[in-house]
Parts: C-alpha cells; structure tokens; sequence
C-alpha cells in the first residue's frame, strides 16, 4: 500500500522524529548550555552547565590605540609582518596578514613551531565587527598552551553563552572571574602565566597545570589549576605528555583577529622546535 494511504505511515513518522530528537543534546531552553553534561570534579557544576552564573561585567577602559613593545627578552611570535613562527595543518601558516594583524580564514588551526613549557604569554586579539551570530557562534576562537589547555576567545560584549565558554573562560572548566570584555571591532588582549602540569615517570600527575590570567589588563584568573586538558561537553582528565608543547590558535571558522604575540619562557629556558 502506499504510504499515502497507510494510517501507520503517521505513526512511524512520529517515531522517528521522537528518534531523532533523542540523540540530540540536552539544551536548556531559557538558557544558553547544556542538562546532560558531567558534573565538573569538585563544583556543584556541569559542563557548559546552562544555569551556572555569569560573571559580573567589568569595564577595562579603552584599548591602548597602539600595540605595547614586547620586553626585550621576549620571543616575538608575530610583529606584524608574517607567520613564520607558525604552522598550519599543511605545514605552512596561512591565515589572512593584513594592517599588522593576522585573521582566521578557514585554513585551519596554527601553532608555534617552537614549543614552550612554563612561560609568559601577551595576545591581543579582536572579534568582528559588525557582529555576526550569538552564543558560541560569534567571534569564537581559542588559545591553547601546550596545545592542550584552552583559554578562550569569544565576542562576549553582550553576548549570552554558558558561563564556563565565554570570554577568558577556562573552557570547560571555569567562567573569568568577571568579564572584562570590549566591545566588538576594539582589540583585546590577554597576558598569561602558565605553569605545565608534572607527571612522574609512570605517568601519574604530579602537580596540575596552573594559570594566571588578564584580560585587557583585569585579573580573571588567579593561580587556577587546570583540571586536565580541554574537552567539550566532556569531563577533562590528565594523560602524561611531554613536558612542552606549541602555543595553538584556533579556527573555528569566525574571523577573528590577532597582533602583538609574544612570549617569555620561565624558568628553563624552551628549546625544543618541531
């Protein structure tokens, strides 16, 4: 018989829309996030959770109007000119140079050639303007030491998302304690004392990464420990890894921009190039 005339037909229908809707995440209505994520270890939190706070709005003040100079013991990673401090996924780096910026441009992510441990980072970077989407979906980008452990980037200038993605945010894990964001089209930037994680030889942790962190020059996170690498709508565990790793910029395919990177390893002084 026809579907047409087969008073099943409806039925089944039914049934697999009720299907389809089943292996999709649960998201709350009224609020950007998630209700079936993991519970993060040691926070009444879930993941991305949908009623988790969030943070207070600072206002950081203006964007200086030109880049500050790096110290003179810094490793430049971009002055303005090009990417040869970086890598792409076809070995070269080939996001968009223009006006002393570079931007993401669809050719996936990049990382540092040189790889880093302990260390000093200054970002600056901004969101687009106009603004373009809402949640996680305007001006997302990341920064990831070791490559593993993201400190996100995000239009968050009247931006609703969960608490734990937003600007500054140790995705996953822990909202800024503020948002100290600007508003789309003004630079931003990010300085970053970052700690590696220590694992003993057979691979237990020993000691966490731990990250200190500004944004446009307001303390949102102070001496936190990361509580693995970062994972999305999962909960974060440890895995030994060498000792460094390449500072990531990620594409996720807004264009973001980004000037004026630099780097300070601490302690031992980073060697080791891909």
């Amino acid at each position: 018989m026809h579907p047409l005339f087969d008073s099943s037909a409806p039925a089944r229908a039914c049934r697999a829309v009720a299907a389809l809707f089943a292996t999709l995440p649960a998201m709350s209505q009224d609020r950007p996030g998630y209700t079936d994520t993991p519970l993060i270890p040691g926070q009444r939190w879930r993941v991305h959770d949908a009623e988790r706070p969030a943070p207070p709005v600072v206002d950081p003040g203006a964007a200086p109007e030109v880049p500050a100079e790096p110290p003179s013991d810094a490793i430049v990673l971009f002055s303005g000119e090009n990417l040869d401090a970086f890598t792409g996924k076809d070995g070269e780096a080939r996001w968009k140079i223009e006006d002393g910026a570079f931007e993401v441009n669809g050719t996936g992510d990049i990382e540092t050639r040189r790889h880093f441990g302990d260390c000093q980072l200054h970002i600056e970077w901004r969101t687009p303007v106009p603004p373009s989407g809402s949640g996680q979906g305007r001006g997302n980008s990341g920064v990831f030491l070791m490559g593993r452990y993201e400190v996100q980037v995000l239009d968050s200038h009247d931006n609703p998302t969960y608490a734990d993605g937003q600007a500054a945010a140790l995705y996953g894990q822990y909202p800024p304690d503020v948002n100290a964001s600007r508003a789309p089209g003004e630079w931003q930037s990010y300085d970053i004392v970052f700690h590696a994680p220590r694992f003993a030889e057979d691979g237990a942790l020993v000691s966490p990464a731990v990250v200190t962190v500004f944004h446009n020059g307001v303390l949102v996170h102070d001496h936190r420990e990361f509580l693995g690498p970062t994972a999305h709508r999962s909960e974060p565990r440890y895995v030994a890894h060498p000792p460094e790793g390449p500072i990531r910029l990620q594409d996720h395919g807004d264009p973001v921009r980004f000037r004026n990177v630099w780097v300070r390893p601490l302690g031992e002084r980073s060697t080791g190039e891909r």
